[in-house]
């Protein structure tokens, strides 16, 4: 399974036609302990880089855009009834939506794993 990251923080894993999103350990790291967590609904139509969700903290509040164009196909409701899920285990339970994507060249497109800690490593 290929991940691939965002400049905005996402994380993005394909199995087949359906992708997984989520925040990364930096995004988490950046906002703190989480409060409150919004995720989309199913039927919902996005295109890259759309606000999909939103994610609050006791330092900020924040939106999780979509990492790729598609519809979604569910929301993961559990990190909304505890939003502490997401900070325990950001890359498996604390997912945020699942998409089925229309444009595979817009995931071509992300960054790598390396990319993106170089990307990260830019930021301090």
């Amino acid at each position: 399974m290929t991940v691939k990251y965002t400049k905005d923080h996402e994380w993005i894993s394909v199995n087949g036609d359906i992708a997984t999103v989520g925040i990364t350990d930096y995004a988490l790291h950046q906002l703190g302990d989480l409060v409150f967590v919004e995720v989309p609904e199913a039927g919902r139509t996005v295109s890259q880089g759309d606000e999909t969700a939103v994610v609050e903290s006791v330092k900020a509040a924040s939106e999780v855009y979509t990492p790729v164009s598609g519809e979604v196909t569910e929301g993961n409701s559990g990190i909304a009834d505890d939003p502490a899920t997401v900070s325990g285990d950001p890359k498996g339970k604390g997912w945020f939506f699942k998409i089925k994507f229309s444009d595979s060249s817009e995931f071509d497109g992300l960054m790598n794993d390396a990319e993106y800690k170089a990307y990260v490593a830019s930021l301090d």
